[in-house]
């Protein structure tokens, strides 16, 4: 517990994550984007074979926020397909994971994506999932929100669903 407050990595719980042989799945979110990366440990040190930002999105035309719970979940698709890893354990660090997490959307976007992700049971919304939460705010909006976006953002899931496609043909 006093590592977690000094925010220290917890040595253990790191051995035990590499005793597995797994490479680790981690899960970031800057101001702006998620990320996610495939790490895998080296006697020189932890190395990353794979990565995928919120960011890489716009270009399978991806228009919405680059950090809600949609996008982790692409991003999570997307570094399946792109890192070619076929499983992983979850290093979520020092974070205390609640209920809707983002990094619960990621593992899940990962787990689609054809990954094994060796983690506990993913608590996660359908309908965040999906941004109903996001569609719903929408009728409320004020001022010129989602004014790039306009009524796109009624139908988020088949923007999520168009753009996992793109990424199927894409592969990479």
């Amino acid at each position: 517990m006093i590592q977690r407050k000094r925010k220290q990595t917890e040595y253990r719980k790191r051995l035990s994550m590499l005793k597995s042989g797994l490479p680790r799945i981690v899960v970031r979110k800057t101001r702006n984007v998620v990320i996610g990366q495939i790490i895998e440990y080296r006697e020189t040190g932890d190395i990353t074979t794979g990565s995928a930002y919120g960011s890489d999105l716009k270009k399978y035309g991806w228009e919405f926020s680059l950090k809600n719970i949609p996008a982790a979940y692409l991003t999570g698709f997307l570094l399946a397909k792109k890192s070619g890893a076929k499983e992983a354990i979850l290093d979520k660090g020092s974070r205390t994971l609640k209920k809707d997490s983002f990094v619960y959307y990621l593992l899940k976007g990962a787990k689609d994506g054809g990954m094994n992700v060796h983690a506990d049971e993913l608590p996660i919304s359908e309908e965040r999932l999906y941004g109903s939460h996001i569609s719903s705010y929408y009728d409320k909006r004020t001022g010129n929100q989602f004014s790039s976006t306009n009524e796109k953002v009624k139908n988020i899931k088949e923007e999520i669903n168009r753009v996992m496609e793109r990424i199927k043909q894409d592969g990479k």
